[in-house]
């Protein structure tokens, strides 16, 4: 199963100035590409930081994806970070400032010095490139930095996501009018019998309107075992407490 984990960077993420729209984008996008995303983490603009939690998630996760912090000013560090990271050091790309100033060349614009910090990246990484995107993705090993502006983050993502595609999840649902305590002895004898599925169990502090207590998702990777699993639940929690299937 593919693995993932997230770096949220961002003091306006922790302070509430800025509302973080990109983690449940990619929660929705890996989900639906069949990668499993294990692990949040929202961090400061402060390198130590950065650099400590992409070289925790990067040494546990199959993938890591970097939210933010890599414009142009002073508190666009994500870079920094992850070079430090993996204690690599920065250098100007060649490819990546060409093409910041054949941007500003294009639109007559001066180009300030400090945006070509933009094409600063650490030594050994690479860019991952698309046909619909006009500015490359950078990959430190399996590291994808991406922007935190939401439409950029987005863009960049969706013109790379394929390359994480594997087998999807398969989820069944249930939904039952009893308690939770009334039904935990039959998912642990379903969990015990199916390890390879994973079972999980929301209840509701007062019941939906069609009488639910407690909605139960079965889900795995394997489509026999998952419908397996799921039967063998419905017949232990009983069809008078079941108040649909899906």
């Amino acid at each position: 199963m593919s693995t993932a984990g997230l770096v949220v960077i961002g003091d306006e993420i922790l302070s509430g100035k800025t509302v973080d729209t990109n983690t449940p984008f990619l929660i929705a996008e890996l989900r639906a590409l069949g990668v499993s995303l294990r692990e949040i983490v929202v961090v400061t603009d402060v390198l130590d930081e950065i650099s400590a939690s992409v070289r925790r998630l990067s040494g546990r996760w199959d993938y890591v994806f970097t939210s933010g912090g890599v414009g142009p000013t002073h508190d666009d560090v994500t870079i920094e970070g992850v070079a430090r990271a993996f204690d690599m050091r920065i250098q100007r790309h060649a490819v990546l400032e060409r093409m910041i100033r054949a941007y500003f060349e294009s639109r007559g614009l001066p180009l300030p010095e400090r945006n070509l910090r933009m094409a600063d990246v650490p030594l050994g990484s690479s860019l991952v490139t698309a046909d619909n995107l006009h500015w490359p993705v950078l990959l430190v090993r399996n590291v994808y930095v991406l922007p935190g502006v939401p439409e950029v983050f987005r863009r960049k993502f969706l013109a790379i996501r394929e390359r994480f595609r594997v087998p999807p999840f398969h989820l069944r649902q249930l939904f039952v009018s009893q308690d939770e305590a009334d039904i935990a002895d039959h998912m642990d004898a379903t969990v015990a019998a199916h390890p390879g599925v994973s079972i999980g169990s929301y209840p509701l502090w007062t019941p939906a309107e069609d009488g639910h207590r407690v909605k139960i998702t079965v889900e795995g990777k394997d489509a026999t075992e998952v419908e397996r699993a799921y039967e063998a639940l419905r017949q232990q929690i009983g069809a008078a407490s079941i108040v649909r299937g899906e």
